[in-house]
This record gives structure tokens, sequence and C-alpha cells, in this order.
């Protein structure tokens, strides 16, 4: 686990070892370019989010998906057009992977009104209900429920959709999360509760926060099905998902994963990650999932070097455009402030 185990190869300066794969693809071509391009995207965003960042162009908090693109592809891949997606404010990711516009993504970092959520969210509150994310929340655990009541909605109505809700590894301390589990349980919702455990939450381990360092178990005092996921394979992840939906989709309730996963920043563009050592870094970067995809794809000649080079240079000019285009765009007007509060139009807001 992240901030409980101690590296071995890369701690004693030898390069650690690839993970073992199988022989033959566990998946179709198909598959694997369609990971391999959601996760270069995921990256290469984040990569020039930060940079944006750091020249002051995105402002407030940022915090950066880099190492974690396997949980989110996985899972997208493993699900049906129609599910819900909710998480924390780690959040640029899912959109992108669930195929909202990098255009619309960088111009609400940059807090424009063309942004995915006109402007008013930023970071920390991605929304596209075009694609089925239904956000980005800035209070800790506060998802936790809404992904329980997203659920209840899609059993309610019968639509036959789930809801995937993500936390982090600080989340499974708020007392919201056993009240939505207990509920879930209880009611059989829809749902899949996944960990994202990263291993530092804002920077303090796990080991030193819980007295339960394998948190997949607090499901189970709840009867709630409950597996660890290797969260840097995404080969793992998407089965996992599609497991665990098709419990929820025959109607027998929801599963608690844990992805163990890995940060390759701090916590926010804010934390220089001084709580971990550099072999640690090194030692998960040896397993990165980006890299273990490509390695599949070349190994079993489902493409060239030059045909992932290519996908690559369209990847950074998608990137390259978004920030054009946030550039380019216009700031909300101030009659933005009184849209998007009420579901009624003519809401009497007092002006003076």
């Amino acid at each position: 686990m992240p901030g409980t185990d101690k590296p071995t190869a890369a701690a004693s300066g030898k390069a650690a070892p690839q993970p073992k794969r199988a022989a033959a693809p566990a998946f179709p071509k198909e598959t694997y370019m369609q990971w391999y391009e959601q996760m270069q995207l995921m990256r290469k965003f984040e990569d020039k989010a930060g940079q944006l960042y750091g020249q002051q162009k995105i402002k407030g908090f940022c915090h950066l998906y880099i190492g974690q693109e396997a949980c989110v592809a996985g899972a997208v891949s493993a699900l049906e057009i129609g599910d819900k997606y909710i998480t924390a404010y780690r959040d640029h990711a899912h959109p992108l992977a669930l195929g909202t516009s990098p255009n619309a993504v960088m111009a609400e970092l940059y807090a424009k009104a063309t942004g995915c959520s006109k402007g008013k969210g930023g970071s920390m509150h991605m929304f596209d209900k075009s694609v089925g994310f239904v956000g980005g929340h800035g209070i800790v655990g506060g998802q936790i429920p809404m992904g329980a009541g997203l659920a209840f909605a899609e059993k309610y109505n019968k639509t036959g959709k789930l809801c995937i809700c993500y936390m982090g590894d600080g989340a499974v301390r708020q007392g919201a999360l056993h009240e939505a589990f207990n509920m879930a349980m209880l009611w059989k919702l829809p749902v899949i509760f996944v960990i994202e455990n990263n291993g530092y939450a804002m920077g303090t381990s796990v080991s030193r926060t819980s007295n339960v360092t394998e948190l997949y178990k607090l499901g189970l005092s709840y009867d709630m099905p409950s597996e660890p996921v290797n969260g840097m394979r995404v080969e793992d992840v998407h089965e996992a998902v599609a497991r665990a939906a098709e419990r929820a989709r025959k109607g027998d309730g929801p599963t608690l994963l844990e992805f163990k996963t890995y940060r390759y920043k701090g916590h926010s563009m804010s934390d220089p990650a001084k709580y971990r050592t550099k072999e640690e870094l090194e030692d998960y970067r040896h397993r990165d999932a980006i890299e273990g995809v490509r390695h599949t794809i070349l190994s079993n000649n489902m493409a060239t070097e030059a045909d992932l080079e290519a996908i690559d240079e369209a990847i950074k000019a998608r990137v390259a455009e978004s920030v054009e285009f946030a550039e380019n765009s216009p700031f909300p007007t101030p009659d933005e402030l009184y849209k998007d509060v009420y579901v009624q139009a003519d809401y009497p807001y007092i002006h003076d």
C-alpha cells in the first residue's frame, strides 16, 4: 500500500522490474488503444495545467491526477453511457475520459465563461451533465452520500444505470461514509464506491491515521462486497468495475473497491510532498499505468512506436488548442452571479 509499503528495488538503487503481464493481451486492440489515448490526454493535460498554475494563469487550488489515470480509464471502459460519475476535487481527468472537450475543461480552470461549469466552479468543481459527470465536490466526503442519492434516483426511475462514486483515502474518516454505506446496502442501491487510495490523503499516510490500513475492509462491516484493486494497472480496474457493475445492475446492491494507486505530485500544487522519499516516488513511476499499456501494445504488435508518437503529438496539439481557447475566452459577466443557483428562473433576488 502506498505510504506503508517500503520500496525495494528502487530503494537499493536498481530499476524496479516491470509488473508481470500475460503473454497474450487480456483485451482487444481497440480497448488498449482507447486506454492509451485517454490516459495520455489526462497526463499531458495535467502536465500543462501544472505549468499554467506556476505561471499564475490558473488560480486558487489545483489538484493534479498525474499517476492515477488508470483509475478512471479502466472504469469508463467497463461502464455504460448513461451511468453517473461523481468524485471529490481531484476532478480534471474524469470529464476528459468521459468525452468532455479539453477546451471546456481548460476554460473552467481559467474561470472563463466557456468552461464546463461556465467559469463558476474552477479546478475543484467540474461538472458536465452531458457525459454523466456530476462533479467535482470540495467538501471532503460530501460526494459519498450524494453518490448514493444518485444511485437511488437510478433505481427509483428504473433506468438500469448506476453511479460510481470516487473518494480519496482521507475521506473514509467522514461519518457520512458510514451512513451512506448502511443506507446503500439496506436499499440495495446500484452504486460502486471507489476509494482512490494514493496513500497520503492531504499529506499524512494511511498508517498514521487509521487502525485499518486495508481500507476495502471498511465495507465488510456492512456485508458489502469489497475488494482491493491494483489501481496502477488499467486491466485490473476494468475487471473489478465490470464485476461490481454486473452486481449493481442485477439488483444486488453496492460494491466497495479500493484502488491502490499513487499520485506523482503533491496533494495540490502548493504541496512540496516532503513526507515521502524520492526513492518511493521513483519506485511507483516504474509501475506507471501508461507505460504498462504502451508495453502491451508494442509487445503484441497492436501499433508501432511511430503510431503511438503520432497519438502523442495529436494530444499535445489538442492540449495546446485548449490553452489558446481558454486564453481567448471571456470571463463570465456580472449577471451570471444570479444564474444557475435555483431552478426557478425568475427567483426574486434583492439587488442593491
